[in-house]
């Protein structure tokens, strides 16, 4: 199973009835299979997610999150890891809101390099 405990996520790319952007971080948490993020940046205020991770480090996950319209939001969204050749993760994410229009969409999250 991967571990993406204390992993920085940063989207890379959105389709446009998404709400995050590159000014957008999650920082993810694992405890077993059981995964959660806080997130912001961005159009998005706060927001959390809470998802399941498989064996084969594939995410289902629901999320919600207070935008600068002061609207609440919220969705789910399935995420198919990818590691990059340098070792880093990116995430392929198809989501779909549960609130607003209940659109559905695409994006791409990479994971960012700690400057610790």
């Amino acid at each position: 199973m991967i571990n993406y405990d204390q992993k920085i996520f940063r989207p890379i790319s959105n389709t446009e009835n998404g709400e995050t952007s590159n000014d957008t971080v999650f920082v993810y948490r694992q405890n077993g299979s059981v995964l959660t993020s806080a997130y912001s940046g961005g159009k998005v205020i706060h927001g959390h997610l809470i998802g399941l991770v498989d064996e084969h480090g594939n995410i289902d996950m629901r999320y919600h999150q207070v935008n600068n319209k002061g609207e609440l939001m919220t969705g789910k969204c399935r995420s198919t890891p990818e590691i990059l050749p340098d070792g880093r993760m990116r995430l392929h994410e198809t989501w779909e809101w549960t609130s607003g229009d209940c659109s559905k969409g695409q994006s791409i999250i990479e994971e960012m390099i700690r400057e610790d």
